[in-house]
C-alpha cells in the first residue's frame, strides 16, 4: 500500500523534469530490458517500433542493451548500433517513438567475458580484462552455452574499444536518440575493469584503483566529445553479483567513480541500488545518497521499485528519477496504472524473450492496456 502521507497528487512524480536539454513529460524512467528480438543481425523492425512506441509515457525510456560492435555481443537476437542497417532499423523506432511524444536514450554494450566463441566472429574467444571465467551462461543462436574462460585484452587493443564507444555515439545520434547510456553494469565489460575481483592487469589498466577506473573514464570522456555530457548518462551497479562479480572495497570504488563521471558533465548517474531482482533494500547496501552527492547531477534510482517506493523517493528527495524495469513488460500504460493506483498486469516468464530469430508478438507487444 502507498504510504497515506505520500499522495500521487501532491507528487511531482508524474510532473515535468528537464534533464539536459530535454523536458521529461515525468520522472518515470523505463530501464533497459533486454528482449532478444532483433533478429541474428541485429537490426530493429517495425516491431521493435510498436514496443517502444506503446511505452512512450514513460518519462525516458532507456533502451535495451545494444552491441557496440561484432566482438561486443554475448546474447543472440540483440540489437546493435554497429552497421548503417542497425542505424536504419534504430531511425524507424525513434521516429516512431518521437511522434507519439516520447525521449530514448541508447545503452551502448560490451558484454565482455559473458559471451561466447559462437557468437564472436570467427569463433574467437570472448575478451575481457583478465583470464578468469564467470559462472553462468550466454544465450546463443543454438541455445544456452556456459561462459567460457576469455582472453585479456592486449593494452594495444584497449584504445579500439574506446573508438567503438565513440562510433557507437555518433551512430545512435543519427539513428535518432536523445542521448546515449554508458553500460557500466551487472558484470559486462567495463565493469570487469572496474570491479578488483574480475580485473588481475599488471599494466595501466588494473591493479590499483586508479588504473581500475581508466578505462571507463576513458570511454566517458571520448562519449562526451562525440555529443556533449547533456546527451550522456552512465548505469553503475557497486552491490550487484551477477556474473559472478565483486569488489574489495566498492564504497571508494563507485564513490570514486561518480565523482570523476560527474566533472565530466554526464548528464546522469543511473544507480542499481542493491542486486539484481534483490527485494528492494534487504542484503548489503551502500550510501547511495553519497553517491548522487559525489556525483551532482541527476540521478536515478533502480531496483525494484514499487508506487509506494517511488513516492515516497520524491518525497524524501532521494532521487531525482525513478526506474522501473520488469512492470513496463506486462504493463505498457505502467505510468497511467502508477499514477491512477490501478492493478499491474503480470509478465508471461515464457515469453519474456524471443527464442527464434523473428522473437515474436507475443509476450511483447500484446500486452493490453486499462481502458481509461
Amino acid at each position: 500500500m502507498t504510504d497515506p502521507l505520500v499522495s500521487a497528487s501532491d507528487s511531482d512524480l508524474f510532473r515535468p523534469y528537464r534533464l539536459g536539454d530535454l523536458t521529461l513529460a515525468n520522472r518515470i524512467v523505463m530501464a533497459p530490458l533486454t528482449r532478444r528480438r532483433a533478429g541474428p543481425a541485429g537490426v530493429p523492425g517495425p516491431l521493435n517500433a510498436t514496443y517502444y512506441r506503446q511505452r512512450a509515457t514513460a518519462g525516458l525510456i532507456i533502451g535495451e542493451a545494444t552491441n557496440i560492435s561484432p566482438q561486443g555481443k554475448g546474447n543472440g537476437w540483440t540489437p546493435g548500433i554497429f552497421n548503417d542497417a542497425q542505424v536504419a532499423g534504430w531511425r524507424t523506432v525513434t521516429d516512431t517513438l518521437h511522434a507519439a511524444g516520447g525521449h530514448i536514450f541508447c545503452q551502448l554494450w560490451h558484454t565482455g567475458r559473458t559471451s561466447h566463441p559462437a557468437l564472436q566472429p570467427g569463433g574467437v574467444l570472448p575478451v575481457a580484462p583478465s583470464a578468469i571465467r564467470a559462472e553462468g551462461s550466454s544465450f546463443t543462436e543454438q541455445g544456452p552455452r556456459p561462459y567460457v574462460t576469455p582472453r585479456p585484452l592486449h593494452t594495444d587493443e584497449i584504445a579500439g574499444i574506446v573508438d567503438d564507444y565513440r562510433g557507437a555515439t555518433r551512430r545512435a545520434r543519427a539513428a535518432g536518440f536523445d542521448g546515449v547510456e554508458i553500460h557500466g553494469a551487472n558484470g559486462y565489460l567495463i565493469d570487469q575493469f572496474i570491479r578488483s575481483g574480475s580485473n588481475f592487469r599488471t599494466d595501466r589498466y588494473g591493479g590499483s584503483l586508479e588504473n581500475r577506473l581508466r578505462l571507463v573514464l576513458e570511454i566517458a570522456a571520448a562519449v562526451v566529445d562525440e555529443w556533449g555530457g547533456d546527451h550522456v548518462g552512465i548505469r553503475i551497479s557497486p552491490l550487484n553479483q551477477a556474473n559472478s562479480m565483486h569488489d574489495a572495497d566498492p564504497a571508494t570504488s563507485f564513490g570514486t567513480i561518480a565523482e570523476r563521471l560527474g566533472r565530466l558533465g554526464l548528464v546522469y548517474l543511473h544507480v542499481l541500488e542493491g542486486s539484481t531482482r534483490a527485494p528492494r533494500g534487504q542484503g548489503p547496501q551502500l550510501d547511495w545518497q553519497a553517491l548522487r552527492r559525489g556525483f551532482g547531477g541527476t540521478y536515478i534510482s533502480n531496483n525494484g521499485h514499487t508506487r509506494a517506493t517511488a513516492l515516497a523517493a520524491r518525497a524524501a528527495d532521494s532521487a531525482d528519477l525513478i526506474c522501473f524495469g520488469r512492470p513496463f513488460i506486462a504493463n505498457p500504460d505502467l505510468v497511467a496504472r502508477l499514477r491512477d493506483d490501478r492493478p499491474l498486469a503480470e509478465i508471461d516468464q515464457t515469453t519474456i524473450y524471443g527464442m527464434d530469430p523473428a522473437g515474436g508478438e507475443a509476450g511483447y507487444t500484446d500486452y493490453a492496456e486499462l481502458p481509461a
